[in-house]
């Protein structure tokens, strides 16, 4: 039987800031199709470690690779276009303008040839239904001609997923998605990304736990910048030492 290679392989991923290590020689790596999720107290070093599979932060040591090609040194860009995309912590939309434009511009991304003026784009049936598939996917097709100063926190955030997954990628790299939600718009997240894992790999970093057992294939507990433990999620839940370090610390959680 072929043995599956993953799709994005980290070695001894090392970053640092002036004496602080905030990477600690990760080793890190994503299955086609897995969520694997990375949690950790604050300060461990989780988003740091997300900007470096982005191409936004440099590693000082170490390697990154997608299937085959070293992406170690590519751009947020260069990322970009082998199909990686991610979503931030902080919502990233343009607020003054309707969903269905936001998407537009994140489509017109990745077509080439296709940057023109907002109002011609609307004449490109498409692009137009590129868009609308995009945000019926995320549960937002309803919306479309709201403009997103007036959507709710949890529309924003999937506004936000609608436009990276408008960008084509094959992973997607997701800085805490349910930050500052609702418990409903929590649910209604969680709901989304189980749809959503049927197509993508996902490295997820979340504080909320429940979100992240219900969606994660594995866990890496990153602690001061390095890997504690990686398993399945019922092998993190019983781990000693991550309930020592991150899990027992129910202002963590």
């Amino acid at each position: 039987m072929n043995q599956v290679e993953s799709i994005l392989t980290v070695s001894g991923l090392v970053k640092r800031f002036g004496g602080l290590l905030a990477t600690d020689h990760v080793d890190f790596d994503l299955m086609p199709g897995e969520v694997h999720a990375v949690i950790g107290p604050n300060g461990a070093g989780k988003t740091t470690f997300l900007s470096q599979l982005a191409g936004e932060l440099r590693p000082d040591e170490g390697s990154i690779r997608f299937g085959d090609v070293d992406i170690t040194h590519k751009s947020v860009p260069e990322r970009a276009r082998v199909g990686i995309g991610r979503s931030y912590q902080i919502s990233q939309v343009f607020r003054d303008m309707t969903a269905l434009e936001n998407v537009l511009l994140a489509v017109q991304a990745t077509e080439a040839g296709s940057f023109s003026f907002l109002a011609s784009v609307f004449d490109d049936e498409k692009l137009l239904e590129a868009a609308r598939h995009y945000l019926r996917l995320c549960g937002l097709g309803p919306r479309e001609d709201t403009t997103v100063s007036v959507l709710a926190h949890g529309e924003h955030r999937q506004l936000e997923l609608a436009m990276t997954l408008a960008t084509r990628p094959t992973i997607l790299l997701l800085d805490e998605p349910m930050a500052g939600m609702s418990q409903a718009e929590s649910v209604e997240m969680i709901r989304l990304l189980k749809e959503i894992k049927k197509h993508y790999a996902i490295v997820l970093v979340e504080h909320d736990m429940d979100a992240v057992f219900t969606l994660a294939d594995r866990i890496s507990v990153l602690v001061y910048g390095r890997v504690l433990v990686t398993g399945a999620p019922q092998e993190i839940r019983e781990n000693a030492l991550v309930k020592e370090a991150y899990l027992g610390d129910q202002e963590e959680v």
